[in-house]
């Protein structure tokens, strides 16, 4: 199952994704942590996330591009004497944090065209509905101020839009945060919440 949380800044989407994941069904939670900590405000960013999520169970890895490369246990894995790779699977929850800073990075560091830069998110997001039966995946809605930007910041802008609507048309679930209220935009389809 794929889980799309978005909202826009501090609206509470990074709590409500550690939330979902939390209360996901497994016991093996990877936090993927896609923001380099540049600078001063950065670094107090990623120590707030750290504290948010201290004793929840997390194992964290940082990683700032390249999906696909994601090494975690899988389907077709057995780590365990007894349990099967469709086991740890199940019991897998992956909360990447967040989309926005992934698309960026893969944009204006490993760069290419917006199809090979799309490719390879969607090839990793792919990779991680392999590794694990519930992937919740953080984004940020940064399209609604009207203002005018660079070029190469509409670009973001654009590639970022496209990530978040393909990833929403891929999601069995959509929620939107506002002001720390989550909004259900696309259902699970099975009730559950």
């Amino acid at each position: 199952m794929i889980h799309l949380i978005t909202g826009g800044s501090a609206s509470g989407k990074s709590a409500y994704g550690e939330q979902m994941a939390v209360e996901a069904k497994g016991r093996l939670r990877y936090y993927l942590a896609t923001m380099r900590p540049w600078g001063e405000e950065g670094r107090a960013r990623v120590a707030r996330h750290r504290q948010q999520r201290m004793g929840k169970g997390f194992f964290t890895m940082e990683v700032y591009r390249n999906l696909e490369n994601v090494m975690l246990p899988g389907r077709t894995l057995e780590t365990e004497p007894g349990v099967s790779g469709a086991e740890l699977w199940e019991n897998t929850v992956v909360l990447l944090e967040c989309m926005s800073n992934l698309v960026a990075n893969e944009l204006f560091e490993a760069g290419g065209t917006d199809e090979e830069i799309a490719g390879r998110i969607q090839r990793g997001v792919r990779h991680l509905q392999d590794c694990a039966g519930t992937v919740i995946v953080v984004t940020n809605e940064v399209f609604s101020d009207g203002c005018f930007y660079e070029a190469e910041t509409m670009r973001y802008i654009r590639l970022l839009g496209r990530m978040n609507r393909e990833l929403a048309a891929m999601a069995d679930r959509v929620t939107e945060v506002v002001y720390g209220i989550a909004i259900s935009v696309k259902p699970a389809g099975d009730g559950s919440w």
